[in-house]
């Protein structure tokens, strides 16, 4: 498990974003984000600053309700120059707004955190990865905080992939289908367990009984059927469906490396 202890999430916010526009302004609208399939260089450039933008207006706005939060859209800007532009101005808001509000503070969000410290965090990560996507696209790829990294592994295991299960809803391990990940450079250690996940969401009346994974609180090294190990980043990397800069190594139980393939394989939206 990841410790948010000691880091900066605004700084890396900051710094990735920069990070980002400088790649950007070097590529030309209509290169294809190999990452992103579908995209072009200033669809990319349009979805960061959009979300920046949202998250920017969610905490500067006091927003607290899902009715306020879906209200809020942005024009998508028409050409590159507009676009650059729109991004540096949703990215100022944003670093400044957060560095003005305690993480505490209540915000709305998607998940079961409702505070800014919750976007703090998740906004620092959005910069990080598609930074990377960025860079992907202009051909040259830099290091990744391994530190920023790791936390990313904990984000994406216990709240993009596996999070905290509703009331309304249940989570079934699957005996002797546990995997642990560890990141070889910084020593975290994750025991993820195999299960489907049931249940009926009131709100929607969406059913639901699909696979899933829960992620202990802490790793006891409780022995697991498989493991997967390689440096933070590379494991940031792999679980958002993004390519490593080294090669990750599996071994085990070829079903639950494959069970675990299945629940990450749609990638993180």
């Amino acid at each position: 498990m990841a410790s948010t202890a000691g880091i900066d999430f605004l700084d890396h916010l900051s710094r990735e974003s920069a990070r980002f526009a400088k790649v950007m302004a070097a590529t030309a609208a209509a290169d294809p984000v190999p990452s992103c399939p579908g995209w072009n260089a200033d669809d990319l450039l349009w979805h960061l600053g959009e979300v920046q933008w949202f998250w920017g207006s969610i905490v500067a706005q006091g927003v607290t309700s899902t009715d306020r939060a879906e209200a809020l859209r942005a024009r998508r800007p028409a050409g590159r120059a507009e676009l650059a532009e729109f991004f540096a101005a949703a990215s100022r808001t944003l670093g400044a707004v957060l560095a003005a509000s305690p993480p505490g503070t209540p915000a709305w969000t998607w998940s079961e955190d409702h505070s800014v410290g919750f976007i703090r965090r998740r906004q620092a990560h959005e910069a990080l990865i598609h930074r990377l996507d960025a860079e992907l696209t202009a051909g040259h790829r830099t290091a990744m905080d391994p530190r920023l990294s790791a936390d990313g592994v904990d984000e994406a295991l216990r709240i993009m992939y596996g999070g905290d299960v509703p009331r309304w809803g249940h989570f079934e391990p699957a005996g002797g289908r546990a995997l642990r990940i560890v990141a070889s450079d910084t020593g975290g250690s994750w025991l993820v367990t195999l299960g489907r996940f049931a249940g009926t969401d009131p709100g929607s009346g969406t059913s639901y009984d699909e696979a899933g994974i829960q992620v202990a609180a802490a790793d006891s090294g409780t022995p697991a059927a498989a493991s997967v190990m390689a440096r933070a980043a590379d494991l940031d990397c792999w679980l958002w469906r993004r390519p490593t800069a080294a090669q990750v190594d599996r071994s085990g139980n070829s079903a639950v490396l494959d069970g675990f393939d299945q629940v990450i394989a749609a990638g993180i939206s």
